[in-house]
């Protein structure tokens, strides 16, 4: 009940949000927010550490973009065309990777994901170093004008509730609880009958599938898509949101994502105003920096709270309660 009153209550704060901040930006918010949660429920749910999935993002991104621009297709048929080949790339990737463990599933993820950025960095259709520009929004259904920034904040915003929608329910099913039980004990749930590969597999399309909806969404709102998407730096990006946020929880991964794209965005304006309050010019620099004050916070993260901020508040909720009651 009380997980429904807090599921509500962001819902409630989700729909007010375009009338008191700058919806562009919080649109951005809400697709890096999804990305984090697609990276988690491979990591945090199925304990498989991905570094490739910006592959899948930017995948997603270009196809979309060039649907748009390139083949003039309607909105949602580009959006799913991005879905399908970020899916269709996570197979591939996972039918090489699945099979290894620990860090070798890592750097294979990572190398793979290399050869997507090289190739899209030779593709013609992907316009180089330049990317995919002036990707227009069109209308939803043929109906909706999602040139107006209000109309599209509210339809990206179904789309992220929807996929936070299907994680929540993947997790809470009996295939999401198998996926638990492989995270815990691998060589257990083989003994049980299961065919661990496969769960594996559906996850990592899954969670490929999911991360490639972020990035086909994020195209179609800022309207272009460049490398950026695709270098392993957003991998690393993400892996820094769900851990910040909580790996493994719910709505960590979204916290996490709110906080880095914020930091990203709103750092050099922070960094202007201290300059100006205190006189102290280095402040002005804080935008430049953006690289070192995340890694900062990893450190921090790492060091301080492991659980993430969401793991921290939930085991410190919970020891609260086993006191309570051991007083009792």
């Amino acid at each position: 009940m009380n997980k429904n009153i807090g599921y509500s209550l962001a819902l409630a704060i989700a729909l007010a949000a375009p009338f008191f901040g700058y919806p562009v930006f919080l649109m951005k918010l809400l697709c890096f927010g999804l990305f984090a949660c697609a990276f988690n429920l491979l990591i945090g749910y199925t304990g498989l550490l991905s570094f490739g999935h910006a592959a899948f993002f930017g995948t997603a991104g270009y196809v979309t973009g060039h649907a748009l621009t390139g083949l003039g297709l309607p909105v949602e048929l580009g959006i799913l065309l991005g879905v399908g080949a970020a899916a269709l790339v996570g197979l591939v990737m996972g039918l090489l990777a699945i099979r290894r463990q620990g860090i070798y599933f890592s750097m294979i993820t990572l190398a793979l994901a290399q050869m997507v950025y090289f190739a899209t960095l030779r593709t013609p259709l992907t316009h180089g170093e330049d990317g995919l520009q002036g990707v227009p929004r069109g209308k939803l259904l043929g109906m909706l004008d999602l040139s107006n920034d209000f109309t599209l904040y509210y339809v990206v915003l179904a789309i992220a509730v929807a996929g936070f929608a299907l994680i929540v329910r993947t997790v809470h099913s009996p295939f999401g609880q198998v996926l638990k039980a492989i995270k815990e004990n691998e060589p257990r749930a083989i003994s049980l009958g299961f065919e661990v590969d496969r769960y594996k597999l559906m996850a990592f399309v899954l969670s490929a599938g999911l991360a490639g909806l972020a990035g086909a969404t994020k195209t179609l709102v800022l309207g272009f898509e460049t490398l950026t998407d695709v270098h392993w730096s957003m991998s690393g990006l993400v892996i820094l949101m769900t851990l910040v946020g909580g790996m493994g929880t719910l709505v960590g991964p979204i916290i996490g994502a709110f906080i880095i794209i914020t930091l990203e965005n709103k750092l050099g304006d922070l960094g202007t105003f201290l300059a100006r309050s205190t006189g102290v010019e280095w402040f002005s620099t804080l935008g430049e920096s953006v690289g070192m004050v995340t890694g900062l916070i990893f450190i921090a993260c790492v060091l301080l709270f492991r659980r993430g901020i969401v793991g921290e508040i939930g085991a410190a909720v919970a020891a609260a309660a086993a006191r309570q009651k051991k007083a009792a």
